[in-house]
């Protein structure tokens, strides 16, 4: 934020700014992204034609492969590092931790650098270690993202020695968390452990999530390269379906991105990982493998039993399922954005500054609300083939608790944020009394919310 909006009121314990604050993001890296992906799919849908018109070599098809899917990542990654740095400047800003200007002669953090080695590589050895002793990174489709984390380690280590040595000369703190859990590994003086928790909890994050979003990027991939467009346009539910498929790959694609691009020179570093032990948990429920637990069909909160779902309730009805129909892809639409708006800063559980634009200007949570009305719209819980009131009950019932599951998710990420960034927390007071959706549903809690007895002076 270039400058500090006045402040003109108060919201709860936080100022209310003037304006809205200015997002950390611009919207225009999420849509470099979104466009280089929609080129790389146009490009493998079109492959056979290609090939066939240059004569090359090899099995003239579509390239579906998970190897693809991987590539994509490039033809993402690259237009928004190359926005990012070209237009928006962003190795420039002060919150990058770097000056450009008075590099450090290399013999000067040479020692520092060393240290920091250690705690990086021990970091993966330990994660490497979590991998293989963890069942479900050997099974299904995270087969897939085990075989790259293998590929990707031996370079990995190679080139992280230039980067950090590299990189210290010109950082203004120079001993970061991996300093620190490097000095504690090695019994260097100064390593604090507030530090070396701030460092296990980015890298923990990172291993968690980046192995699950590589495991996912296969599938949604392939069905959008093989998707077949005869009849689609006078079909509601299989254009439905399709865009909705498109949109969810851009939404993984741009996501993995954010995981795996966290460099400080992008202004991208995870600057701390959520401390609160509810957040992480809240969290953690909502994915693989303990999603499966509490959300799987045979988990504590399963919620569609014997629930065909829109399709089948609206069949025969056209103009019903193409209102449905476009109702979902705009939910979908608004998940997506919420992804495509963080650019290559996307990742659960981590601050990495404030974005304000976007949907995230009319509300805070645009992803949760329309992933929560998406699955309440799709599934219909109080509509079951079986006729049981007790599985209408229980459906209901559960997705209810799914959702519950996310607002509990929303208030540890605010409460995280709240304490990170003050420009978060004008963020959050503007919104509560300008939000297009947030202002009423902040009015209705404070209406809901008990009010505190006043008390009386004494007589």
């Amino acid at each position: 934020m270039k400058n500090s909006p006045s402040l003109t009121g108060r919201c709860g314990e936080h100022p209310v700014p003037a304006a809205l604050p200015e997002s950390d993001v611009s919207a225009a890296v999420g849509l470099a992204g979104a466009l280089g992906l929609l080129a790389w799919v146009l490009f493998c849908r079109n492959f056979a034609e290609f090939s066939e018109f240059h004569d090359l070599p090899g099995p003239r098809a579509r390239l579906d492969g998970p190897y693809a899917a991987l590539a994509a990542l490039l033809f993402s990654a690259g237009p928004m590092v190359a926005w990012s740095l070209i237009a928006d400047k962003v190795h420039r800003r002060p919150s990058t931790g770097i000056d450009w200007r008075r590099p450090r002669p290399l013999a000067s953090v040479l020692e520092i650098s060393i240290v920091k080695l250690a705690g990086l590589w021990a970091s993966w050895a330990i994660i490497g270690f979590l991998y293989c002793v963890a069942r479900w990174y050997w099974q299904g489709q995270y087969l897939f993202a085990m075989d790259v984390i293998a590929v990707a380690a031996i370079p990995l280590f190679l080139l992280s020695v230039p980067y950090v040595l590299w990189i210290d000369r010109v950082l203004v703190e120079p001993r970061d968390h991996a300093w620190h859990f490097g000095a504690m590994l090695v019994g260097r003086q100064g390593w604090e452990a507030d530090e070396v928790k701030k460092h296990w909890r980015a890298w923990i994050i990172k291993a968690f999530f980046g192995a699950f979003m590589i495991s996912i990027l296969p599938g949604g991939f392939a069905e959008v390269v093989n998707a077949d467009f005869s009849g689609i346009l006078g079909d509601p539910v299989r254009l439905a379906f399709f865009l909705i498929a498109l949109m969810f790959v851009a939404d993984v694609q741009i996501g993995t991105v954010g995981y795996l691009v966290t460099l400080r020179p992008l202004d991208a570093q995870i600057r701390s990982g959520n401390p609160f032990l509810a957040g992480w948990l809240a969290a953690l429920m909502c994915y693989p493998p303990f999603v499966f637990a509490f959300m799987g069909g045979g988990g504590i909160f399963a919620y569609e039993v014997g629930t065909p779902g829109w399709t089948h309730w609206l069949a025969g009805n056209p103009p019903l399922l193409w209102l449905w129909g476009g109702l979902l892809v705009f939910l979908t639409a608004i998940y997506a954005w919420a992804t495509l708006a963080f650019g290559i800063r996307f990742s659960n559980l981590t601050y990495r500054g404030v974005l304000t634009n976007g949907p995230y200007r009319f509300t805070r949570h645009p992803a949760y609300l329309s992933k929560n009305l998406f699955w309440w719209l799709s599934v219909l819980p109080f509509l079951v083939s079986s006729g049981s009131l007790v599985d209408v009950i229980r459906n209901t019932f559960f997705l209810g608790c799914v959702s519950a599951i996310y607002y509990w998710r929303a208030r540890t990420e605010e409460a995280h944020l709240l304490g990170e960034d003050a420009k978060y927390r004008e963020y959050h007071a503007w919104m509560e009394q300008h939000g297009l959706l947030t202002r009423p549903l902040a009015a209705l809690h404070s209406r809901l919310r008990p009010r505190q007895a006043i008390p009386q002076p004494a007589e």
